[in-house]
Parts: structure tokens; sequence; C-alpha cells
């Protein structure tokens, strides 16, 4: 998994023959820099943006193979073991229905060459479908987050902070599934930091957490009309980037980096809050996971925000914060190879549920 932070690739060995999905183990790698620059200006137009893309993709390939080839070395485990790789690929364009009705996302990503280096099958090109059935095509993790953290006896909710945040609401007295995009997650606050800075990010939150929340600055990004709409909804960086910050700092030319650094991470714990008590206020426990998770001062904003939620990391339930959303590919791709249903209509507004994703064979 290579998510919307840009920040690097997480790669887990998953085995779904216990009770419960077992992470037998999980590497990581950083995004070359021009890697992570190219995927960038690929969120935009950009000139010969077609044959960049292509390239970007088949690196992006080669980075996954090189994970998938470390993380079977360190577990010991031969790729005849392997039923199937999921490889979601990188978001660089996401925009459901607009456009023309039904609109596109994409994720670049080379699954062929990805099961040429591997020898092993591979699952990809997991949202499409779902949007072609007229989805969001996001976020598709909540079926997950049910089958891993649901529990019979309570309501809780599962809240990912990567780049962009989305929750997914797991109440037993419910039929339907409740999940949705919330808004920004880490994406604005890594770029500022970075502007600011020259860190990729803000370890620990601790740069924001020296600031002063600007409330007027804090009231115009809320005013935002993504957070007033309903669910289903999904974003990305389309939405959520340095440019759409940029218009609504115009008038606050006076504001200190460390003051707006300080309000971006408010801005992201008050919408995450807000997304919780507008479907579920009765829910007394949030589980984080992503990045975010990692971010102290986020988490103690989140908790302030949420008074009666107790606010943890995915980690006191049995799955640690940077392992959540590759175990959740894992378990997408798996339900693809077994020809399973994995998108729901309550949580992405298909019409349907769909068999999510693309197989290519070893």
């Amino acid at each position: 998994m290579s998510g919307t932070s840009l920040d690097g690739v997480d790669a887990v060995l998953v085995d779904f023959e216990t009770s419960r999905p077992l992470v037998l183990g999980h590497c990581s790698a950083g995004l070359p820099p021009a890697l992570k620059a190219e995927l960038l200006a690929l969120n935009a137009p950009v000139d010969n943006e077609l044959h960049r893309a292509a390239l970007a993709a088949n690196a992006l390939a080669r980075l996954y193979a090189n994970q998938v080839t470390q993380l079977l070395i360190q577990c010991g485990v031969p790729a005849s073991a392997i039923l199937s790789v999921g490889a979601h690929g990188q978001t660089v364009r996401h925009r459901p229905h607009e456009f023309d009705g039904t609109g596109y996302t994409l994720q670049l990503n080379s699954p062929a060459l990805l099961a040429e280096l591997c020898g092993i099958t591979v699952v990809a090109d997991f949202r499409s479908r779902d949007v072609a059935a007229g989805g969001q095509g996001a976020p598709l993790v909540p079926p997950f987050h049910q089958a891993f953290f649901g529990r019979s006896d309570q309501t809780l909710a599962v809240l990912n902070i990567g780049g962009i945040s989305n929750i997914t609401v797991l109440d037993p007295a419910s039929t339907e599934l409740i999940g949705f995009d919330c808004g920004p997650g880490n994406a604005l606050m890594d770029a500022w930091c970075q502007t600011h800075t020259g860190q990729a990010f803000d370890d620990g939150g601790t740069w924001a957490a020296s600031g002063h929340i600007q409330t007027s600055l804090l009231q115009r990004l809320l005013d935002d009309p993504f957070f007033a709409k309903p669910p289903p909804k999904s974003t990305g960086r389309d939405l959520f980037n340095p440019t759409w910050l940029t218009s609504k700092l115009v008038s606050t030319s006076a504001l200190t980096p460390i003051d707006v650094q300080a309000t971006l991470a408010e801005l992201t714990a008050i919408s995450c809050a807000n997304s919780l008590l507008s479907v579920a206020p009765h829910c007394t426990e949030l589980k984080v996971c992503g990045g975010g998770a990692l971010n102290r001062h986020l988490m103690t904003r989140l908790q302030a925000a949420l008074p009666n939620c107790t606010v943890a990391s995915t980690a006191d339930a049995g799955l640690p914060p940077l392992q959540v959303e590759a175990t959740a590919f894992a378990w997408l791709a798996r339900q693809t190879i077994l020809g399973k249903t994995s998108s729901l209509k309550s949580v992405t507004g298909a019409t349907g549920a769909r068999i999510l994703g693309a197989i290519y064979p070893a």
C-alpha cells in the first residue's frame, strides 16, 4: 500500500487461515524523492503526462516488487506459497461522478510488470468497478474494518488518517455499514511543514503543538462545501491541496507558519470528530490508524474534540496503525480471488455490491 500521504510503501504478509487475519510480517520503504516529486506533480495536469505517468507506474511497480521480495525473505516464505499480491497503486486523480456523470479514479500502477517481477498473481485496480457502478470508489476499507475490528456488543469507529482521512462506524445494531471520507488527514500538514521547515512531516505534531489555533482561519477552512456534504462522499488531493489552502490564506498574510500548522492540525481533528458525531454521536470508542495515529498532538486534539469517546491507536485492538491499510488490501485481494464482493452500497453509493479488482495471473 502506498497512500495519499506519499510517505512510502507498506507491505504485509497476511495469513487468512486463522479465525482472524494474522499479520506474519511487515516491511516498509520510503518513496525515492524523484518518484515522490513526479507522483505529486501528476496530481495536476502537466506536460507529457501520459508518458510520465507510464514511467512512474513502472518505477512504482519495481518498488512494490522489491518490498514483496524483502518481505518474503524476512518471513522465510517462498513466492509459491502466496495466493496473491494486492497492489492498490498510487492515486493521482479521484473525480467520481464528475464531467460525464460517471467520472473516474486513477491509481498509477503496472500490475502486469509486478506479476512478472514477483512471479505471483497480482490483484489491482480495486476502485474503478465501484465508480462504474455509480459509486464513489472510496473508501474501500470499511468492510475489512468490520471483519477485523467489529464487535457484537459495542459500537466503535475506525479512523484512518493518511493523506486523506476516512472513518468507519461499526454499530452492531445497524443493518448498514457506514463509512466515508472526512477530509484532509496529513496531506495539508505535511505540505505546509515541508515548505516552511524543510521536514517531510511534523514529527509527533510538536511544531503544531507550539503554535496557536487561528479560529477565523479554521472556520474559513471548515466552510468548504465538502464538509457539509452528507455521505456517501470521498475526496483527495484534487480538492485538498496547497492551492486550496493558499486560497484560504489570501486575507491572512499576517499569520505565522507555526500558527497555520496548528490550525491545519485542528482542521483534521475537528473534521474527523464532526464526521463521527454526525452519524454516531453514541459511539464511545475510536480506533485510529495510518500515520496520523503517530502524531501525538493530533491524537490529543481528537480526544479533546470527542470528550465522551476513548481515542486510541488500532494497536490496542491487535493491529498496528501502519499495517491496517496494507492488510485491508490483502483482504480485498483475497475477496477478488475468491469471487466475493467487497464494496457496499451504503458506503460508496454504488448501485450494488461488486467484486472489485482485476487479476493478473502469475
